[in-house]
Formats: structure tokens, C-alpha cells, sequence
């Protein structure tokens, strides 16, 4: 599913055999808060999780995952590695989890310093709701944003 005619990336499922390129791209995109690879692997294997990959030559550049949580559907992770950034993959991943979540309202974290990110979820109309003080490692605080439909 390319979602969008120039995309340079296909968005398609993710699954278990994907695990070590997700892995990867985990570390290369979030460094020192890159989830374990058992926490992955869950995310990877648990029903009802959604999770696309985004590809790019048979290598995986980018991975997003959500769920939903008390009612409210949460993007749990979105990354893309830094070679593929700024091409609209990170806005593809985003928006093939909000298309599966039925949810009416969905949220996200993100670090207060990630100011690319923060645009792009404003750009899809998500606004700051709330602050986890020290929430990632180093003690950087995780802005909570969040998207009425």
C-alpha cells in the first residue's frame, strides 16, 4: 500500500519475520530509548496490535505501531531512520494506524526536543494535552499529544 503516488517507501504489514529489521531501525531511529527487542517481539505477535513497516529495496526504513488503550487509540511508536526522513514516510505510517483505529480521539508521545515530529503531528491536527515530566531516559520530558475525529 503506497499511500501516496511519490511516496519513495511501500507501507505494508509488519510481521514476525521482520523482527531484526525492526530491531534495527528501533535503534537507529530512537538510540539510548529504543525499545528491547522482547518488547518488539510482543508488539510484533500480540493480537490486536496494529503495526506497518515502511519499504524501501526489500529493507525496512521505517515501523509504527499503535493501539488502543481505555477506549483512546494510542500511535505507541513511529520511527524512521535518518536516511529516509523528510520524504512523507513517517506521515504514511501515521496515517495507516489512525486509518485502523476506530477510536474517536488517538494519542501520541513525544519528546519535548523532537520539534520535527511535533510538526508533523500538528500538521494532522493532533494538539498538546499534556506533560510527562522526566518521561524519557536523560529525563527529558514526553509532550502528549492528541487527535479528536
Amino acid at each position: 500500500m503506497n499511500t501516496t503516488n511519490n511516496l519513495p517507501a511501500d507501507i505494508l504489514p509488519v510481521g514476525l519475520r521482520d523482527l531484526r529489521q525492526v530491531v534495527r531501525v528501533e535503534r537507529e531511529c530512537f538510540l539510548s530509548d529504543a525499545w528491547p527487542w522482547i518488547d518488539i517481539l510482543s508488539v510484533l505477535v500480540f493480537p490486536g496490535i496494529i503495526r506497518w513497516k515502511a519499504v524501501v529495496a526489500d529493507q525496512v526504513v521505517g515501523f509504527a505501531a499503535a493501539e488502543v488503550r481505555g477506549g483512546v487509540g494510542w500511535i505507541t511508536t513511529i520511527g524512521v531512520v535518518p536516511a529516509y526522513r523528510r520524504r512523507g514516510i513517517a506521515r504514511a505510517l501515521l496515517a495507516a494506524c489512525e486509518d485502523r483505529l476506530s477510536t474517536p480521539r488517538i494519542r501520541l508521545c513525544v519528546r519535548r526536543s523532537n520539534h520535527g515530529a511535533q510538526i508533523l503531528y500538528q500538521q494532522r491536527a493532533y494538539r498538546q494535552v499534556d506533560i510527562w515530566p522526566r518521561y524519557y531516559r536523560g529525563g527529558e520530558d514526553a509532550i502528549v499529544m492528541e487527535k479528536s475525529r
